[in-house]
């Protein structure tokens, strides 16, 4: 599934993107290999990652030019809020980690970072700056989801985690964030954006983002 034009540049530009991708976290996930106490130890992380990136789509709606982007951002708050983490809650709960230990946990200082720097995004700059930091983490775990569908094996332990982000409703919400940053970026810079340093500003910003979540994987790899 395509997942826009806008994405599809950044995504080429960004040279850690296969670092991101492709880590031996997601390997890990794709071929059962990895710990379950590494994954456990992600997902509490996340977890704690979400709520923070909850409110920075939150702050997407106080940015957004229209009603139309308006509800984007505010549909996505509701199926953070609401749906995904509620993958984290259940996983967690079954291996004996209920949800005051998660919200107990402190956050790591990798997860601090990136989403300081998101959020960071979204209160310096504007609507743009914000969509830029948010897209890395939205898209690629799309496109994760989508390929470890393909490829994981069948004994996999992370079936449940694939098919969440490989999933026609988390598809659909792809490419809704998608085209959300294509009408954004004609609408702010017309239709040659490319021909723009601000086109530079925002690639490397996405840039920085993905570079944050090669960086989150390790997290469940101590």
């Amino acid at each position: 599934m395509s997942y826009g034009h806008t994405f599809a540049n950044w995504r080429d530009a960004a040279s850690d993107w296969d670092a991101y991708t492709r880590h031996p976290f997601v390997q890990g996930m794709c071929d059962g290999t990895l710990p379950r106490v590494d994954f456990l130890t992600y997902l509490v992380q996340d977890y704690l990652f979400l709520i923070h990136f909850s409110r920075a789509w939150a702050l997407a709606v106080v940015k957004a030019g229209d009603l139309d982007e308006m509800r984007a951002c505010s549909a996505t708050v509701h199926a953070l809020l609401d749906h995904e983490m509620s993958l984290h809650v259940q996983t967690c709960a079954a291996a004996g980690i209920d949800i005051e230990a998660m919200t107990r946990t402190p956050e790591a200082m990798t997860n601090i970072a990136y989403t300081r720097y998101v959020m960071d995004a979204g209160l310096s700059g504007d609507f743009l700056d914000l969509l830029a930091a948010l897209m890395p983490c939205v898209l690629g775990y799309g496109e994760i989801g989508t390929r470890l569908a393909r490829e994981a094996a069948n004994d996999t332990p992370y079936r449940d985690w694939i098919e969440t982000y490989a999933g026609p409703e988390y598809q659909e919400a792809c490419a809704k964030a998608g085209a959300l940053l294509d009408n954004a970026i004609r609408k702010r810079l017309g239709d040659n954006p490319e021909a723009l340093p601000r086109w530079t500003a925002l690639r490397e910003r996405f840039a920085t983002a993905t570079r944050l979540e090669v960086a989150f994987w390790d997290l469940g790899r101590a």
